[in-house]
């Protein structure tokens, strides 16, 4: 049995294996886009019904305006790279939702959410190309796949550590088990949500340059995002996300990165 496990575990990983066409890694993913789009849009739309839509405001035109321009981005980057049709299937759609919350979201094949309690820091296109850049490369990296496909591996692993503790007393195999979610939960499952945090900040840096706007300006949101946390987080190695610090800093460094990639679309900056 625990040679079954292993067997399963290793063909799993060897068979969904992919490369990331934004940043060149290999990445698992056991979940295709027909299993996943239809899921996802039946979401939206539920939440959409559930939730106020604001719609012909100076501010939903701009959601959907700064939308439309990370779209293009991405379509145009997609087709100078030779993945004209890795937006296959993808349903465009930008909707601004009245709530407090300080958030913003993509699901996969493209439905995004932008939520009014994260304008007064988004404040210009800019920021808001900032946010929805970042969701949007979520998306394209099929990162939610990526970790559906990885709570499956955590899962398989314990199964593996339960049919490894079959033979030890009741209290042994509790300690092994909770040993085993605290080690795979902190050292594999949230580093691998910060890694998505860091390569969705730089793909979403390349994407607002080549849609024209200045990436410097993702510093400047991401700055009034930490003054507005006001340092209220978890350490990082705990955390989903990357601390406010480091994630300036890496931005920082990806910044010219992006200017670059944009002036090849003929994107220049000041």
């Amino acid at each position: 049995m625990k040679k079954h496990v292993v067997f399963l575990g290793v063909t799993c990983l060897f068979l969904a294996c992919a490369t990331n066409p934004f940043t060149g890694k290999k990445s698992l993913n056991f979940v295709s886009n027909s299993e996943i789009f239809p899921a996802a849009f039946q979401q939206y739309g539920e939440f959409l019904k559930t939730n106020k839509v604001i719609t012909g405001t100076t501010d939903a035109k701009r959601v959907e305006t700064v939308g439309i321009k990370i779209k293009n981005a991405a379509e145009r980057w997609l087709k100078a790279n030779g993945q004209d049709h890795y937006l296959d299937g993808y349903q465009w759609e930008y909707k601004l939702v009245e709530s407090p919350d300080v958030n913003a979201w993509c699901m996969p094949g493209g439905k995004i959410v932008v939520y009014s309690g994260i304008l007064p820091i988004t404040q210009d296109e800019a920021g808001l190309a900032t946010v929805m850049g970042h969701e949007v490369s979520h998306a394209l990296a099929n990162h939610g796949a990526q970790r559906m496909s990885a709570a499956q591996l955590q899962q398989l692993g314990a199964v593996g550590v339960q049919v490894a503790a079959g033979g030890k007393s009741e209290q042994t195999q509790q300690i092994l088990q909770q040993a085993y979610g605290l080690g795979s939960q902190v050292g594999v499952m949230l580093p691998f949500s910060r890694s998505h945090e860091s390569e969705a900040d730089q793909i979403g840096l390349t994407l607002m340059a080549i849609a024209g706007y200045n990436p410097d300006q993702a510093v400047n949101f991401w700055q009034r995002m930490s003054a507005k946390s006001g340092g209220n987080a978890p350490p990082e190695f705990m955390s989903t996300h990357p601390s406010d610090a480091t994630r300036i800093a890496n931005i920082k460094n990806l910044v010219p990165e992006a200017k670059a990639e944009a002036a090849k679309f003929g994107v220049k900056f000041k």
